[in-house]
């Protein structure tokens, strides 16, 4: 039998949560049986690290810019690929593939969402129009393919009536993201930490991330514990960012905070820090919490999305926009002996390779790609 040959569309290849997701699965996805393609909206970044043989597009969109002609485009595309299975990944990609995917009537077509709880008041009127624009569309393509219980309900929520759901959580490569007494050695020596508790915060600054929040908790912190040191990575988390600094000025934190702006070296980072926080307001599967806790990092997050689920026993969670909430659960933490926080550092990993190995994740993919491309073929 010949390979099930997978289209990928996504909206964009930069360095988020989702793009990382998908560029994970198509680097695990066994090749003997699969054929990858990914095709993205948008211009590629300079370098994209792809396994060989799987081909690799660009429709050419520019943000934020309609492009009547990305249809032609990408039906075009299809038409030389001829693939067993359409799936796209993110609104935009879900929306402009569903019109192609139907214009070329052969492929079977799978969204794939990744969020939940999202306030659209914060983003442009396009993008907000966007989920419920999609929940009216939502009976059109063969499946979904969400990453979250509660992205599942919040849909549901707007009113997504698929014909059939699937939930898979995101995976993580713990070979990747592992503890490492020489990262975690190199970390601390740049970000000159000594042997004071560092607590970071890893995520792109956004409404939905709720940077204030993390910052209001830490003030809280280093009144309590002099000896704790906070760094904030992501994208615009940058001296330059005018509402970062005044945050920081306005809680007194001075020197106390690193910022360090997007990082590639997200592992490395990671294994120097003593405690992980996400203050979200609103989430489904945070990436960073299982890469966290596959480095041997516990956590502290807000109960939105799967966070409570994800970390279980081996973290704290807290209310969101709770900043006294989130200093006592940051302090638990951070006043336990090195000691005690390696040991609940370890149960944080092996949950991770318990449940959600990339690995078992992208087999859940395989199982799902077979059944439909077995329909497609019939």
């Amino acid at each position: 039998m010949s390979r099930i040959r997978v289209f990928y569309l996504t909206t964009g290849l930069l360095t988020g949560g989702a793009e990382r997701a998908l560029l994970k699965l198509v680097r695990s996805i066994d090749s003997t049986r699969f054929e990858s393609v990914i095709v993205s909206m948008l211009d590629l970044p300079p370098r994209v690290e792809l396994p060989s043989g799987v081909d690799l597009h660009s429709l050419g969109m520019r943000r934020g810019v309609p492009d009547p002609l990305a249809i032609p485009r990408l039906t075009r595309l299809l038409g030389r690929y001829r693939p067993d299975i359409l799936q796209t990944w993110m609104y935009h990609a879900d929306l402009l593939g569903l019109v192609a995917g139907k214009a070329h009537h052969r492929s079977k077509i799978l969204w794939n969402v990744r969020c939940a709880d999202m306030d659209m008041r914060h983003y442009s009127t396009l993008s907000s129009m966007m989920p419920r624009t999609l929940a009216a569309l939502s009976r059109f393509p063969d499946g979904i393919v969400i990453n979250s219980r509660r992205g599942l309900q919040y849909h549901e929520s707007l009113g997504y009536r698929p014909q059939r759901w699937h939930v898979v959580p995101n995976g993580f490569d713990t070979a990747e993201f592992r503890p490492d007494a020489l990262r975690r050695q190199a970390t601390r020596e740049a970000l000159g930490v000594g042997d004071n508790v560092v607590i970071g915060i890893l995520a792109r600054v956004d409404p939905m991330k709720d940077h204030r929040t993390f910052l209001a908790a830490a003030a809280q912190v280093v009144d309590a514990l002099p000896a704790s040191r906070f760094v904030l990575a992501g994208m615009g988390a940058s001296p330059d960012n005018r509402d970062l600094s005044r945050w920081i000025g306005e809680f007194g934190l001075g020197d106390r905070v690193s910022l360090l702006s997007k990082r590639d070296d997200v592992a490395q980072l990671l294994a120097g820090w003593d405690i992980l926080v996400l203050s979200s307001i609103g989430e489904a599967f945070p990436n960073v919490i299982g890469e966290a806790m596959s480095c041997g990092v516990p956590c502290v997050v807000t109960d939105v999305g799967d966070n409570a689920e994800i970390v279980g026993d081996t973290g704290r969670v807290v209310p969101p926009r709770n900043p006294e909430a989130l200093a006592g659960a940051i302090l638990e933490l951070a006043t336990l002996t090195p000691l005690a926080r390696q040991t609940l550092g370890t149960r944080a990993r092996r949950r991770i390779e318990e449940r959600y190995g990339l690995e078992t994740v992208t087999r859940m993919y395989e199982e799902i790609y077979t059944g439909y491309a077995a329909h497609h073929r019939s």
